[in-house]
């Protein structure tokens, strides 16, 4: 059985319908009920297609082409394709369209790609591409095993996604149910302005900019403090820019409350010990000079009263947070004793939390090696 497997190119084994596709600019469409489809998946919906049959596209540019980026799947009915995906009609006689997608998915086409700036795996590079090709009833045999294989990993990637998305809900959970007790326990309501200054940067400008010196952070940077990451600094100004505005105007301290309002919203570092730096003004707010309360707890605050903010916009982006609403927006505030305590019992469930997540994660990451692993041995013929 493993004796009369043959080796074809693609342009061998599938018609290339390339010259009928039909790129549309988002300008001239007309929207409809038929999938648009790109490189890498349905772009919008026109009125019109030019397709109506079970077909395969491939990422012509604009794709990923690793083992494992899923750059070939099937598509069926009336439909329209753009330039950016090749499309393909297997001879069904001898090839099967599963057989062929689970292919080009688990194969790293990159010694197909061309081009520098442009990434592209163009028609003749394509067509080029080595197929196995065993008998059509050995595809099919192989692709059902690949499927029910595939099914049950499935399920337990829904398990795990679904346990990733429940743990993102306790945090916010614990949150209203304190500040909901809170209320009951009388808390004081004050405006935020009344506690805490808010604020933003001096503006730096792109002539500021330096080669390396003090880290210049913007969005991005606060985002990933937020979350944890190593930050990867690629703006600098100098000593003595930085020596400049800090001397005129302050720099951040610790204790500081930094917050992402235009755009990303809602992300938020509390500055720490002997972190030297300044920031973008506009995107970035502000909060020093606290008074009676702790800026961990105020962090705890702002991220439960943002989430209500994003609730309330009832499925719209929220795009900025402006300084003017901050400042009015009222917030329950609990003895200071209190907040230390609440802010230890968060910093305890956040680690869990964290714990659990990269549990989750890692687990995510095995699943998707056993899906290759699966995929290697269909294609290295040990799976019959």
């Amino acid at each position: 059985m493993k004796t009369n497997w043959q080796i074809k190119k693609l342009g061998e084994i599938c018609d290339v319908l390339d010259n009928l596709r039909k790129p549309v600019t988002a300008r001239d469409r007309k929207s409809g009920e038929f999938p648009y489809y790109g490189a890498t998946g349905i772009q919008d919906y026109v009125d019109g297609y030019i397709f109506d049959e079970d077909l395969i596209l491939v990422g012509e540019d604009g794709a990923r082409w690793g083992s494992g980026d899923n750059t070939a799947f099937k598509i069926s009915g009336k439909v329209w394709v753009n330039n950016h995906a090749h499309v393909i009609r297997p001879h069904r006689d001898i090839l099967s369209d599963e057989w062929l997608i689970y292919f080009l998915n688990i194969s790293d086409l990159s010694n197909y790609i061309t081009g520098t700036t442009v990434k592209k795996l163009n028609q003749e590079k394509l067509r080029s591409i080595p197929v196995p090709l065993p008998p059509l009833e050995t595809q099919k045999e192989i692709v059902a095993k690949l499927d029910e294989k595939f099914a049950k990993l499935k399920e337990v990637k829904n398990l795990r996604e679904k346990a990733l998305a429940d743990t993102e809900k306790i945090l916010s959970q614990t949150l209203r149910e304190i500040f909901e007790e809170g209320k009951k326990k009388g808390w004081e309501e004050t405006e935020l302005q009344k506690i805490v200054e808010i604020t933003s940067s001096k503006r730096i400008y792109k002539s500021d900019y330096v080669s390396e010196g003090v880290p210049f952070y913007r969005t991005k940077e606060i985002s990933e403090l937020d979350d944890q990451r190593n930050i990867k600094t690629e703006l600098f100004i100098s000593q003595e820019k930085f020596k400049e505005v800090r001397d005129k105007f302050g720099a951040p301290k610790v204790g500081d409350l930094l917050l992402t309002a235009i755009g990303t919203i809602g992300k938020m570092y509390v500055v720490q010990k002997d972190h030297k730096f300044y920031f973008k003004d506009g995107n970035i707010l502000w909060l020093k000079n606290f008074n009676g309360i702790d800026s961990d707890l105020l962090k705890l605050i702002l991220r439960f009263e943002i989430q209500k903010m994003k609730d309330l916009s009832a499925g719209s982006a929220y795009k900025a947070l402006p300084i003017i609403k901050l400042k009015k927006l009222k917030i329950s505030l609990p003895p200071l004793i209190e907040q230390q305590k609440i802010v230890a019992k968060i910093d305890t469930l956040s680690k869990k939390i964290k714990s659990f997540k990269e549990l989750q994660a890692s687990q995510l990451e095995d699943l998707k090696r056993l899906e290759k692993s699966y995929l290697r041995e269909a294609f290295n013929r040990e799976l019959i």
